[in-house]
């Protein structure tokens, strides 16, 4: 069974017109709809993304303040460094001429008097960490007076078995005119890293 149109022309044409024209905007509302789904979807990313630099931020700002109020300490120990190392430096090769006047007394013979002691100390002499080397740190000198010529010989044997002291030297040798039979002396002996401090043998090994 066959159909027949029996619609003119142009109402057929109208009807096709507003058919593509209905397809059309069907599909540039789809269109638009997708637009707006994908504006909408990028803006919820966005406002994610934001949300998490703002999250960042406070963190940094946070993390930042502790590293401030942590700054104090690092400048307290820079300064207690600093001042380590001068009190290293003012002990650098330190001497107890405390102990040095007790040696001094011990080794002297009886009829024997000093009338002078000076000593020159090398603040810039480092310590060798090898003991058998020695380092030597200083000098010291004696004047004096003796009425016998023997003691000379024992006072420079005794100079020499000190701990620290070595090459004991009789620069000069005078008879004196005050007292008939007595002799002037001039005497220099080597001071090594053993007549130094504890904290003056370190502050030498480390260079101050």
């Amino acid at each position: 069974m066959s159909r027949v149109n029996l619609l003119p022309s142009d109402i057929k044409k109208g009807q096709e017109l507003r058919r593509r024209t209905v397809l059309v905007l069907v599909g540039a509302a789809a269109v638009i709809g997708a637009i707006i789904l994908f504006w909408v979807v990028q803006g919820a990313r966005l406002s994610s993304v934001n949300e998490d630099i703002s999250a960042q931020k406070q963190t940094n700002a946070t993390l930042q303040q502790d590293i401030d109020g942590l700054q104090k300490y690092e400048d307290l120990q820079v300064q207690a460094q600093q001042q380590e190392q001068l009190l290293a430096s003012a002990y650098t090769n330190e001497v107890a001429y405390s102990s040095v006047l007790v040696d001094v007394s011990k080794v002297i013979p009886p009829d024997m008097y000093l009338t002078s002691y000076s000593s020159t100390v090398d603040t810039t002499a480092v310590v060798s960490t090898d003991p058998t080397v020695p380092t030597f740190v200083g000098t010291m000198a004696f004047a004096g007076s003796t009425l016998h010529f023997d003691s000379l010989s024992t006072w420079l044997t005794r100079l020499e078995s000190v701990q620290g002291w070595a090459n004991p030297w009789m620069s000069n040798i005078s008879q004196d005119s005050a007292a008939v039979g007595a002799f002037t002396f001039d005497t220099s002996v080597d001071m090594t890293q053993d007549a130094l401090t504890e904290r003056g043998k370190l502050a030498a090994v480390s260079g101050g």
